[in-house]
């Protein structure tokens, strides 16, 4: 996705829910020849204009009443349509016709998505946490300080981290959307707060005064968790920080992450919505194990 990445929010579910998100989406689903997730490589043009036409036929399983390729365009996070366009890939790939491959969709388009995806590795060196640095469970958060389900989130991690204080660590990474104007911004001001150990600080007010990161506003927040002033206003004018808000964008994109927020629990992408009736079990069970 990289510098292309563009923002929809799915306005038709509750956010009390949390069941969209904020994600990366691009281009018209009905003639868009590349879809977010998928992979044609060994299919030749025939057969992946075949691929196409199905994926623009079919509905995904998921409940959402979109088509599957509108579904990646769209919700490129969507568990659901991603695994049912890999199935129409494979099938096609091995040569088989569009009745047999559309049979083999429809069968497995019932069957949810794991809960949790193939482990991966991230980096959480340096990162801002809360919770011990032994703790048996590690929660990476991907998030955008515009995101308006990123800012609902905030209370089920703080309930997570609180529910098991001696055993999960939460992490936080930047993954500012391109479309959220100042997002980045948000994402640089939050690491300089850091780098004078005010990150928590700096993230609660940001989330807490959602939608608003202008200059401004941050400034006035700098001010109130006692930041040093002329040394943070250096930091945001020489952009100290860009980089490094670029680099965890980039591992989040080699994770999988394809929207905010995006939790992986102990190098596990969570496929479900991040709440504490979801996650709380998880974490028990990787307690045992």
């Amino acid at each position: 996705m990289g510098d292309n990445r563009r923002v929809r929010v799915r306005n038709f579910v509750p956010v009390l829910f949390l069941a969209a998100i904020c994600f990366a989406e691009g281009g018209d689903w009905q003639t868009a020849t590349d879809l977010p997730g998928v992979d044609w490589n060994g299919l030749s043009a025939a057969r992946k204009q075949a691929a196409l036409k199905l994926m623009r036929a079919e509905s995904c399983s998921c409940g959402c009443n979109m088509k599957l390729a509108e579904c990646r365009m769209k919700d490129p996070s969507c568990a659901y349509s991603r695994k049912l366009t890999a199935v129409a890939v494979k099938g096609f790939g091995e040569g088989k016709d569009a009745a047999t491959v559309r049979a083999e969709v429809k069968k497995v388009a019932d069957e949810p998505p794991p809960l949790l995806g193939d482990p991966v590795k991230i980096s959480t060196a340096g990162d801002p946490a809360k919770g011990p640095d032994n703790a048996k469970v590690t929660i990476v958060e991907f998030s955008d300080f515009q995101c308006p389900y990123c800012s609902v989130a905030v209370a089920q991690a703080n309930a997570v981290v609180k529910m098991f204080p001696k055993d999960v660590r939460l992490v936080f990474k930047q993954f500012p959307l391109d479309t959220h104007a100042q997002a980045e911004f948000g994402a640089e001001a939050a690491l300089a707060a850091q780098a004078q150990g005010k990150f928590w600080e700096m993230h609660d007010r940001l989330y807490a005064g959602f939608p608003d990161i202008s200059r401004q506003t941050v400034m006035r927040y700098a001010k109130e968790i006692g930041l040093d002033m002329n040394r943070f206003t250096s930091d945001l004018d020489s952009h100290k920080f860009k980089a490094r808000v670029l680099g965890e964008e980039q591992e989040g994109e080699k994770a999988g992450v394809d929207g905010t927020p995006s939790f992986f629990i102990n190098g596990r992408k969570l496929n479900r919505t991040f709440d504490v009736a979801t996650v709380s079990p998880v974490i028990k069970k990787e307690l045992k194990n």
